[in-house]
C-alpha cells in the first residue's frame, strides 16, 4: 500500500492553491464543482487546486486538475470552523496556509502576514 500511496501523491501535483470567497454546496459532485470552479475563477488550470467552503464553514471542498483528469476531496471539522473572515476576495494560498487552512487555524497569520515587527 505504500507505493501506491507514494505513486498516487506524484500524480497529484498542485502548484497553486486558490481559495473562493464564494460557498459551495457540499451536495455538489466532480461535473458541478468544475463547472463552479470555472465560473468563479474562468478556468481550470492543471495542476492548480480550488478550494470551497459551505456556508457555515465547517466543511471544505477541494478539486485538483491534475492534467489528465479532476480529483475532487471533501472535509468536515467536527468542531469549529475553518477561517474564512475578512477573506474580499478569491485568493492564492501558500503550502503552510492551506495546510493551517485544513485544521481549522487561522491560516492568514501564516508566512509574511504573521511577521511580527513591534514589540
Amino acid at each position: 500500500m505504500r507505493g501506491l500511496a507514494s505513486r498516487a501523491a506524484e500524480v497529484i501535483r498542485v502548484d497553486a492553491i486558490w481559495l473562493s470567497v464564494q460557498p459551495m454546496d457540499m451536495r455538489m459532485g466532480t461535473d458541478t464543482a468544475l463547472a463552479r470552479v470555472v465560473a468563479v475563477f474562468g478556468a481550470a488550470q492543471p495542476h492548480h487546486a480550488y478550494v470551497f467552503s459551505n456556508r457555515r464553514g465547517d466543511r471544505l471542498k477541494v478539486l485538483v486538475h491534475d492534467g489528465i483528469g479532476i480529483w475532487l476531496a471533501a472535509r468536515r471539522l467536527q468542531q469549529g470552523g475553518f477561517a474564512r473572515h475578512g477573506l474580499a476576495q478569491n485568493q492564492a494560498l501558500s503550502r503552510a496556509q492551506f495546510d493551517a487552512l485544513v485544521l481549522g487555524l487561522p491560516w492568514q497569520r501564516v508566512g509574511e502576514a504573521g511577521v511580527i515587527t513591534v514589540l
